[in-house]
C-alpha cells in the first residue's frame, strides 16, 4: 500500500514569541482546520526534534500527543540532528506502509533562537565527532566551507555563482507566506556580506528560525475523511543512508550518502530524475544545494551551481527540475527538527496546485524531498511524492 499525505500545517517561521509546544500547535491548527480532531484518526505520534538545550527538554513525544489531545498513542521523539524531521516523516510512512497503522502524525519543531547565537552554534556543533572535530573548535559554517572551498577549486564555480543560488530562493521566499525572509535580494548584497567562513558570507547561510511543522502520513480510508485541495500526493518512494560522522574520510565534492539515498527513493517509486519537476534540497548553506543538484542526478558532476539558472540556459545533462520553490532553508527558514516536513509541506502544495503565483510550478506531478543530518550526508533521508 503507498500511504498518501492527508493534510499539512506549518507554524510561522522566524524570531516567533512563542514556545515549541506553541509551534507544534499552530501547525496542527493548520493542518486540521478542514478535517477531523487529531484524536479521531491519529494512530501514532513521531516528532523531529534536533537539541533538548533550546528550552531544556526532552519527551517531546510525550508532550506534543498531549498537546493535541493524543492519549494511550505510540508517540516517540526522534533524532538526526537536520535529518530528524525527514526521519520523523520516513517513519510515519513505514507505519502506514505496513498496515500497523491507519494514520500516523509526522510533526517536526525546534525553538532555535532560545539558545541565542551560541547556544545554536553550539547544539549545531554537537553533531560533529567528538573526538576529532568538535574539540578543535569547527563549526557548521566552517565545516561547509571546507567543502565549498574544494568545490570552487574543482569545478568551474565561483562564488558568484554560490551567491545566484541565494538570490533565486530569495525570489522564492519572496512570494511563499511561509518564509521567515520574504524579500528578495541580489548578487551584490550577497557578496557583500560578511564572511563567515571563506568562502561563505551570511547571505550564503541559512538563518537560526523557530519553527514547527505536520504532516499526516494515511492510507486511503483516513486520508478520503480530509479535503482534498487537489489530487492526492501519495509518498511513492523513500530512500535513507548514513556515512561518517567526520568529513575527513568521505569525498568533498560528491555527497554519495544523497545519492544513494534519492536512487533508493527512485527505484521504489519507478521514476527517473528527469521525472522529477520540484524538488527540496537540504541548502543549509548554498554550496549544499549545487552538491545536491549532482547527487540527486539533476546535474551533471560539477554543475551543480547551475541550479539558479533557468532551465533552458543550464548546462547539457542538466533535468528541467526547479529547486527550492519554498526559498528552500536559506529564505525560508531552517528551524531544525521541522525542516524535513517543511519540505513535504512546500512539494505537497506544488503538487495539489496551492503554491502561491510566482512559485508554482505549472504541471508538477512529481517532487523529491533531501533532507540532511550533520555535515552533508552523515544521515540523509529522501522521499519521493507523486500525484
Amino acid at each position: 500500500m503507498v500511504p498518501s499525505i492527508a493534510a499539512v500545517g506549518t507554524s510561522d517561521f522566524g524570531r516567533i514569541e512563542l514556545t515549541g509546544r506553541d509551534l507544534f500547535s499552530a501547525a496542527v491548527a493548520e493542518a486540521f482546520a478542514d478535517g477531523p480532531d487529531p484524536a479521531e484518526v491519529v494512530d501514532a505520534l513521531y516528532v523531529g526534534n534536533q537539541s533538548e538545550s533550546y528550552e531544556h527538554q526532552i519527551m517531546y513525544g510525550t508532550l506534543l500527543a498531549e498537546w493535541c489531545g493524543l492519549r494511550h498513542v505510540p508517540a516517540e521523539r526522534v533524532e538526526g540532528c537536520a535529518a530528524a524531521g525527514a526521519l520523523a516523516l520516513r517513519h510515519a510512512v513505514e507505519d502506514v506502509r505496513s498496515g500497523r497503522r491507519d494514520a500516523v502524525l509526522a510533526c517536526g519543531v525546534e525553538k532555535m533562537t532560545a539558545g541565542g547565537t551560541a547556544g545554536a552554534t553550539n547544539a549545531l556543533s554537537a553533531a560533529f565527532d567528538r573526538a576529532l572535530e568538535q574539540r578543535s573548535g569547527v563549526t557548521a559554517p566552517s565545516q561547509y566551507a571546507l567543502l565549498a572551498q574544494r568545490y570552487l577549486h574543482d569545478t568551474d564555480a565561483t562564488e558568484r555563482d554560490l551567491a545566484r543560488i541565494a538570490v533565486k530562493n530569495h525570489a522564492n521566499a519572496a512570494v511563499n507566506p511561509r518564509a521567515q525572509f520574504q524579500r528578495e535580494t541580489d548578487v551584490g548584497t550577497v557578496l557583500d556580506s560578511d564572511y563567515v567562513a571563506p568562502p561563505l558570507k551570511l547571505f550564503d547561510c541559512a538563518p537560526v528560525t523557530d519553527g514547527a511543522a505536520a504532516v499526516l502520513v494515511a492510507n486511503a480510508e483516513v486520508a478520503a475523511r480530509f479535503d482534498d485541495a487537489g489530487p492526492t500526493v501519495r509518498i511513492a518512494g523513500v530512500g535513507a543512508g548514513a556515512n561518517n560522522i567526520g568529513v575527513a574520510d568521505r569525498n568533498l565534492t560528491f555527497v554519495e550518502g544523497a545519492h544513494d539515498a534519492s536512487r533508493e527513493a527512485y527505484d521504489e517509486a519507478g521514476v527517473d530524475p528527469a521525472d522529477v519537476d520540484v524538488a527540496e534540497v537540504h541548502d543549509a548553506f548554498t554550496i549544499s544545494e549545487a552538491l545536491l543538484a549532482e547527487a540527486a542526478g539533476f546535474a551533471p558532476r560539477g554543475r551543480g551551481y547551475e541550479s539558479a539558472l533557468p532551465p533552458a540556459e543550464r548546462s547539457a545533462g542538466w533535468t528541467d527540475t526547479r529547486l527550492s520553490t519554498s526559498g528552500g532553508l536559506k529564505a525560508r527558514g531552517h528551524p531544525i527538527g521541522a525542516t524535513g516536513l517543511a519540505q513535504a509541506v512546500e512539494v505537497y502544495e506544488q503538487l495539489t496546485r496551492t503554491a502561491t503565483p510566482g512559485r508554482q510550478v505549472d504541471d508538477a506531478t512529481t517532487g523529491l524531498l533531501i533532507n540532511e543530518g550533520g555535515v552533508a550526508d552523515a544521515v540523509t533521508v529522501a522521499h519521493v511524492l507523486t500525484t
